[in-house]
């Protein structure tokens, strides 16, 4: 059997992938904006955000172990598939959901800056 050797995150990698958390967390704020101006009357472009923002997870790399911002991501990854979901099928309250989205941007946003240090 090999050893398995881990390298340390360089810190273009970190940036790169917090780059693309601060687009993801962007577009939570988006769509959760447009989902409390009026979820149904932007319904497509939510939905069509909800499919980038998915895709964009799947861009990221896997958070250092050691990073204190690894704990907020996998809660995040937890709640998100709920959040599409609903997103997908119609929140049965959307300023609720919507609160929801807005607030993990936020949350993204300012614990992504673990990533840097």
């Amino acid at each position: 059997m090999g050893l398995i050797v881990r390298k340390k995150a360089s810190k273009k990698q970190l940036m790169d992938m917090r780059n693309k958390i601060l687009d993801i967390a962007m577009n939570l704020n988006r769509i959760g904006n447009w989902a409390a101006d009026d979820y149904y009357a932007k319904k497509k472009r939510i939905k069509m955000f909800l499919e980038n923002t998915t895709k964009y997870l799947q861009q990221v790399d896997k958070i250092p172990h050691n990073s204190p911002f690894k704990k907020t991501f996998d809660r995040f990854m937890d709640e998100y598939p709920k959040l599409k979901e609903e997103g997908l099928e119609g929140p049965k309250k959307p300023l609720w959901w919507a609160e929801k989205m807005m607030t993990w941007g936020y949350i993204l946003t300012h614990r992504s800056t673990f990533l840097s240090k």
